[in-house]
């Protein structure tokens, strides 16, 4: 197998040299991911053609022509967003889901505790935890997308991601605690568990596999 870890280095070194003027910025981390995969691809195409690296990098760059142009669409956009009265809304909708989720998760505590100390059935007791459930991947998705002085705020996308994982794993216990109360058999608890535990294990360890590097003034 083929080794494009050097190729890699180089496009990755290509795209920062060509933006390292440009404030770090979400915008500009979601551009740099898509325009790496984008020459990449480009490259190993023409490799496959026939082309040696070296002629197909420069043949990827050609083809995809200047970046000055994005590059500077990039700083006008970062000086924008720096000037006062312009609201940072990613960090509001970030905080608003943050103490939505928290308010959420609690809100399914303390009903627990409460339908347990009523002598409610253990079906319905278990059932209040649906909010903890729903207030996990709520959590996940806000504390991802948030911006630090160290880190960018993470995709979007790949931030609704790690909030279904979550949810995923989250929804098998449930479904394994409720399906057992309800049944009183072991056997069906385990396999309702097993299909959302599974999918979320696999979809949180392909994206932690995956997730680039979010530090800010990486280079």
């Amino acid at each position: 197998m083929t080794d494009n870890r050097p190729l890699d280095q180089r496009i990755r070194k290509y795209i920062d040299d060509a933006f390292r003027d440009v404030e770090p910025s979400q915008q500009l981390l979601d551009l740099k991911e898509e325009l790496t995969s984008n020459l990449r691809e480009k490259t190993l195409d023409l490799c496959r053609r026939g082309l040696d690296e070296e002629q197909a990098f420069r043949e990827a760059i050609a083809s995809m022509g200047s970046l000055s142009g994005l590059a500077e669409e990039m700083r006008s956009l970062s000086r924008k967003q720096s000037q006062p009265g312009h609201p940072a809304i990613d960090a509001h909708i970030s905080n608003i889901g943050l103490v939505l989720g928290v308010l959420l998760v609690l809100f399914g505590l303390f009903t627990l505790t409460m339908t347990y100390y009523m002598d409610m059935e253990p079906t319905s007791v278990a059932g209040t935890g649906i909010f903890i459930v729903i207030g996990g991947p709520v959590i996940t998705y806000s504390v991802l997308t948030r911006e630090t002085r160290r880190k960018q705020g993470m995709n979007r996308l790949r931030a609704f991601m790690h909030a279904v994982a979550v949810g995923l794993l989250l929804f098998g216990l449930f479904s394994a605690v409720t399906s057992r109360y309800a049944t009183g058999e072991m056997f069906i608890a385990i396999g309702a568990m097993m299909v959302f535990f599974l999918a979320g294990t696999g979809l949180l360890l392909y994206l932690l596999l995956t997730n680039p590097d979010r530090s800010k003034g990486c280079q």
